[in-house]
């Protein structure tokens, strides 16, 4: 295998201008890189990255914090973090903080002198953590809004009102809105958001907050059927399932449920309204923002991004997948 001494010596310099020449060419003559790059070519010679990252003075890592990797909603942004990170040669490391304690932070606090950035999913977390942590390295927030934090979120809040709106046209009269963590950013934007949309045109059963968990769903089942509500606006799609399976294990098959595409074509349900986030679009965007951060030049504009997320509603016949 070439060595970077091999380049040096075929192309005719020392071992520190055919360094320069292939990471910093700007400080090199353009006669000299080309010969230094002819060189790499004949001796098939790639500079690692490590010597890469530390000619540019990056680590060529970038981490994305997610509260557990328990919640299969940061498998799709995760993966699409992956693809863009990959095609512009960084490495994508995944970790887990919450941000609802002091360790929280100083686990972020360790983390930050190996990355050069941060993609942060912090739902619940508290602002007095958040807002510091987003100062020690270039970030992007996913999911989340902050004052002068760059952003990407899907705009749930929206889908999640044009859903009801849609369940008042199906003629529901009486909805019930379950809603996740209390201290989740999204969830309160969506409840007021459909308080607002349903505001004169439907009856509204606000409940929760719940954890977002296929138990906490099986668990507020009675509180629907008590509520008299007849369509359900769930804040995940680990509730929904739970609600679903709540309502069939009591033999109720009359109460609409929203759902995503895969639980509605798992459980074979029918009459489903169904509220998708691309999550491999928002974890792209959110790579792309912060790679642009990272070769932006100091202060400009914020981002803060809010994509549409699909509303639509399967009325058709379905079969058991």
């Amino acid at each position: 295998m070439s060595t970077l001494e091999d380049v040096a010596r075929l192309a005719g310099v020392s071992k520190a201008t055919a360094s320069r020449a292939l990471s910093k060419p700007e400080l090199v003559a353009a006669a000299t890189i080309e010969r230094v790059q002819r060189a790499a070519q004949e001796l098939h010679f790639a500079p690692s990255r490590t010597a890469t990252a530390l000619a540019s003075g990056r680590t060529g890592v970038i981490a994305m914090v997610v509260p557990t990797l328990e919640n299969q909603f940061f498998t799709p942004i995760i993966q699409g973090a992956q693809d863009r990170a990959d095609a512009a040669g960084y490495l994508l490391t995944v970790a887990a903080t919450a941000f609802l304690e002091d360790k929280d932070v100083d686990q972020f606090a360790r983390l930050a002198p190996q990355v050069d950035g941060f993609l942060l999913a912090a739902p619940r977390g508290k602002d007095q953590f958040v807002e510091p942590a987003c100062k020690l390295k270039p970030t992007v927030l996913i999911d989340r809004e902050i004052d002068g934090v760059p952003s990407v979120v899907a705009d749930s809040a929206t889908g999640f009102a044009e859903l009801a709106l849609r369940m008042v046209e199906q003629g529901h009269r009486h909805i019930a809105l379950v809603g996740g963590p209390g201290r989740s950013w999204q969830n309160l934007r969506r409840v007021a958001h459909v308080i607002e949309a349903l505001r004169g045109k439907a009856a509204l059963t606000v409940l929760g907050p719940h954890r977002s968990t296929f138990a906490a769903g099986v668990g507020v089942v009675g509180e629907i059927l008590t509520s008299g509500a007849t369509a359900v606006i769930s804040y995940s799609s680990s509730l929904s399932t739970g609600i679903m399976f709540g309502l069939q294990s009591r033999g109720i098959t009359n109460l609409v449920v929203s759902a995503d595409r895969g639980i509605a074509d798992a459980l074979g349900s029918a009459n489903v309204p169904v509220l998708e986030v691309d999550g491999l679009e928002l974890g792209r965007q959110a790579m792309d923002t912060l790679l642009a951060r990272l070769d932006a030049a100091p202060g400009g504009e914020i981002p803060r991004l809010r994509l549409p997320v699909s509303v639509d509603w399967d009325l058709g016949e379905r079969e058991p997948a």
